[in-house]
């Protein structure tokens, strides 16, 4: 069964919820809102990645992210690290995460994987071809699924090279990340060249631009999260092993209603 990681960005600028949740009190508390409301791992981030986001200092990501992450460790919930920095991912994991989330793969800290090796944790390797800044002019491909596959493979062999034994890894195609509107449906479309890799997959799609041109401009927060759910009930189908969204509730709903489609009745809630 695909399961449901909840977002929760502690930054002033993320691109959808920038500033919700910098305060401890107000980002442990939506947290466990999420948890409740279905969440299985609360995926914490403390630096955006948005289109044209800049890098922020680590110890400012490490203030944002740590004392929530201990607050909901010591609450029982399961927390991911959203990082690209190695000293975040360890800090993170020793005060109590169990996943580092790279969305760049291990390419924007040189000792992410290294570090990674020698932590109690899993993690979630991202397709990247560079800085938020700049990534869409990277956004070069002959068949999308096919070069993102071969390149995650190429992650894979460079985290199992670190020490990264091939269960702890999740692959995440990234999208959004380097990729036209276009290129990120037919991404979503061949979703079995990812899952041909043998790892658990990881899907976002949540609240994304790509969304957005399809719904149109005036479309709001909440029609991008109706969408979201959409895409993660197909992803789900096509064997995503985890959505990750800002709308645990309506994605909740959506994996339920495409269960029962598929026979499965069984409250899961």
């Amino acid at each position: 069964m695909t399961i449901i990681w909840g977002i929760l960005n502690t930054t002033p600028d993320s691109f959808s919820d920038g500033g919700r949740y910098v305060d401890l009190d107000a980002a442990v508390t939506h947290a466990l809102r999420l948890r409740e409301q279905g969440a299985a791992v609360i995926d914490v981030g403390g630096e955006s990645t948005r289109p044209g986001a800049e890098r922020v200092p680590v110890a400012v990501e490490q203030a944002r992210v740590l004392p929530v992450i201990e607050a909901l460790t010591d609450a029982g919930v399961p927390t991911s690290i959203d990082t690209l920095n190695a000293d975040t991912a360890v800090a993170a994991v020793r005060a109590g995460a169990r996943i580092v989330n790279d969305v760049s793969g291990g390419l924007a800290d040189d000792r992410m994987l290294s570090a990674i090796a020698d932590l109690d944790a899993d993690v979630a390797l991202g397709h990247w071809r560079g800085p938020s800044a700049d990534m869409y002019a990277r956004a070069q491909y002959s068949r999308v699924a096919r070069e993102v596959a071969s390149e995650l493979h190429e992650r894979v062999t460079a985290a199992a090279a670190a020490g990264i034994a091939p269960s702890r890894v999740i692959v995440d195609p990234g999208v959004g990340f380097a990729k036209s509107g276009p290129q990120n449906w037919e991404l979503l479309r061949d979703l079995d060249e990812i899952a041909a890799l043998g790892h658990r997959v990881l899907i976002g799609t949540s609240r994304k631009r790509f969304l957005g041109e399809v719904l149109g401009a005036d479309a709001d927060e909440q029609r991008r999260d109706l969408a979201t759910a959409v895409t993660s009930a197909l992803a789900a189908r096509a064997g995503a092993w985890a959505v990750r969204v800002h709308d645990v509730a309506a994605t909740r709903d959506a994996l339920a209603v495409a269960r029962a489609w598929e026979g499965d009745t069984h409250d899961r809630r």
